[in-house]
């Protein structure tokens, strides 16, 4: 059930910002966030924060019952975890409070934000200190590659909106949400031996 939630998480997440965008053509990735997105009235607005509430409930499905147990039985692991579901909260907190509800939505797209890198840095220590040394590399170059949007956003202002680096963050932890689970749902088919 978590492993499955967590390869529908980013499906059922971009589909829905996808269909957004192409539902209105004044869109821009250089000058918009994506978050304009859920303040247009009618089915813009409506399916993109369904997309948002619904994959964040995946991904804290994900978190709760695969995560956890996949990781839980040490302390680093335990805290990454917990890390990976408050930022699963954060995600549905992002389209409950759609952008004009403020300050919440700012504030839970703040936090997603920062805790998707902490929380897979944090998870690179678990991953390392299980000595699954191919998947703490992965998870860091993750956890690099979700920060680095805003990095250079930040310091180079590419662009006048954010569009672009929410979105090259959101899709990079989706590539390891999706990687995870597969493997996960792999090491649960297998035969237990007794």
């Amino acid at each position: 059930m978590g492993a499955a939630s967590g390869i529908a998480t980013p499906i059922l997440a971009f589909t829905c910002i996808l269909t957004a965008i192409a539902s209105y053509p004044a869109f821009s990735w250089t000058n918009n966030a994506l978050s304009d997105l859920g303040i247009i009235p009618g089915f813009t607005g409506a399916v993109f924060n369904f997309g948002l509430y619904s994959s964040g409930l995946f991904f804290f499905n994900f978190a709760v019952f695969g995560l956890l147990k996949y990781l839980g039985n040490d302390w680093i692991g335990k805290i990454g975890a917990v890390t990976f579901i408050a930022t699963g909260l954060a995600l549905t907190g992002i389209g409950v409070f759609p952008e004009n509800a403020v300050p919440y939505h700012y504030l839970f797209s703040l936090a997603f934000f920062i805790l998707l890198p902490i929380s897979l840095l944090v998870i690179t220590g678990a991953f390392a200190s299980k000595r699954q040394a191919k998947m703490a590399l992965f998870t860091l170059l993750t956890a690099a590659a979700t920060a680095l949007p805003w990095i250079l956003y930040f310091s180079i202002h590419y662009v006048s909106g954010v569009a672009i680096p929410e979105f090259a963050s959101a899709l990079s932890g989706s590539v390891w949400l999706v990687v995870l689970g597969y493997k996960m749902f792999k090491a649960a088919s297998q035969p237990k031996i007794a």
